[in-house]
């Protein structure tokens, strides 16, 4: 085992329940009922079809369950059908560091792990807060989208270090989980460039299966590379660059989970601010009246959703929420987003077009300076009669220094979910998600997220 992997395998086999803080636990619990929430409203998406179908064809031993419909099938299948659901949808938490993802894309796996080996709500907690804490230091320590390469893999250590935990892999297990998702799990960025399309939201799922498969075949004795990260063709060596890791959370140090942002709304995360400015500047100005916008951000901004030619003439809607010339005018012309701004319908209104050309967007070196402890934005809107109005902001509602309120992720958990569930079945899924750490099973949990007239 390498320095890196026995860092890793080290804490994840070391990390107890009893370490975590308050703060953290809640943060954890806040977090699976988010995740859940945009299960839900993902649940009739096409690629999530596509993900139960594959699903409806295997089985497993022990099985896990299809989030929604309680069918059973192996735990990769489940896994893979579970994130795809919950990531449809883009709007599940981001982690905002060197690297910027979603790390709640490793939720469901935990939970589809938790739920074939009947594991409590603790475990599943301790888990969930262990896949973050791997997730974030490397997300701490490298970016891997100017490399070239996307965030999935370190999706996948997370889940291995986390589901290792939950299955009780030893110290040496575990770093062999880890070193099969290093060797056979490596995707590119380019899932994310130009026209998107669907695998946008399945790139991460399709990590968190291998890892799972992974801590699978480690259980069983598989060994993976000895030196996977530091070794000649490593994964430093091919993918990171030099590697220093930072502390984990624990003995004074915040934990990952208190540090993910809860979005606010459906879109791609940077932007979350320049919605909020758009949204305060629509009050005061027409639309009719708009001559033109300009957006001054930061570079990660403006070269993943604000520079591409695609992103004026979106056609499908993975490129729609990764456009923010269509989301500004969408939210010009509509006085708010929602999912349904990324309707077909919607992404195809022949008035779209000419307001997203009035539009310009382009780097302020001084807000990539500031990134991404800071979110600096700054939009201005000239009239067609000369008047200037201008909005700047910094930290989007929902971030860890703007947080949600336990009621607002309670809010946006009910919005997802209405017309797919009961009233009651919601409430009773609010009801075990904050009492998690009392729940003997995770399936109980499962059990209750099940789509009405699926």
């Amino acid at each position: 085992m390498d320095r890196i992997t026995e860092k890793l395998a080290g804490y994840a086999t070391a990390l107890r329940y009893a370490q975590l803080t308050p703060n953290a636990l809640r943060a954890t619990q806040r977090l699976v009922l988010d995740t859940l929430g945009c299960a839900v409203g993902g649940f009739k998406s096409e690629p999530a079809a596509i993900a139960r179908r594959l699903a409806a064809r295997a089985s497993g031993k022990p099985p896990a369950r299809v989030l929604g419909t309680g069918e059973l099938t192996s735990i990769e299948a489940a896994t893979f059908a579970n994130c795809v659901m919950a990531r449809y949808l883009d709007f599940n938490d981001t982690f905002m560091s060197q690297e910027v993802a979603h790390p709640s894309d490793m939720i469901p796996a935990i939970l589809a792990v938790a739920d074939a080996h009947h594991a409590g709500g603790k475990e599943v907690l301790l888990a969930i807060a262990t896949a973050y804490e791997v997730f974030a230091v490397f997300a701490d320590a490298c970016s891997l989208w100017d490399k070239g390469w996307d965030h999935g893999l370190y999706i996948g250590f997370g889940v291995a270090a986390g589901a290792g935990q939950l299955m009780g892999l030893t110290m040496e297990q575990t770093g062999n989980a880890i070193a099969l998702v290093g060797a056979a799990t490596v995707p590119t960025r380019q899932t994310r460039s130009g026209a998107l399309t669907m695998w946008k939201g399945c790139a991460a799922p399709a990590a968190a299966r291998m890892a799972v498969y992974a801590v699978e075949l480690a259980q069983e004795g598989m060994r993976g590379p000895s030196a996977i990260f530091e070794a000649r063709h490593g994964v430093c060596e091919q993918v990171t660059g030099p590697l220093e890791l930072g502390a984990f959370g624990g003995n004074g140090v915040a934990f990952a989970v208190e540090r993910s942002g809860i979005k606010f709304f459906p879109t791609e995360y940077h932007s979350q601010v320049p919605l909020g400015l758009i949204l305060k500047l629509r009050e005061k100005v027409k639309v009719e009246d708009i001559d033109a916008v300009h957006v001054e951000t930061y570079h990660f901004t403006y070269t993943e959703i604000g520079s591409e030619p695609e992103k004026w003439r979106p056609t499908t809607r993975e490129t729609a929420d990764h456009s923010l010339p269509y989301m500004l005018a969408a939210a010009l012309m509509d006085g708010g987003i929602s999912v349904a701004t990324f309707n077909e319908e919607r992404i195809r209104d022949p008035q779209l077009p000419p307001l997203m050309d009035r539009i310009r967007i382009s780097e302020n070196e001084e807000f990539t300076l500031k990134s991404p402890a800071s979110m600096e934005c700054r939009i201005e809107i000239t009239t067609k009669d000369g008047k200037r109005y201008v909005e700047a902001g910094s930290y989007p509602k929902g971030h860890a220094k703007n947080p949600l309120s336990d009621a607002e992720v309670e809010q946006k958990f009910r919005a997802l979910c209405r017309g797919m569930l009961t009233d009651e079945r919601c409430e009773s899924i609010l009801q075990a998600v904050w009492a998690l750490d009392a729940m003997r099973d995770i399936g109980e949990l499962i059990e209750r997220v099940r789509i009405e007239g699926k």
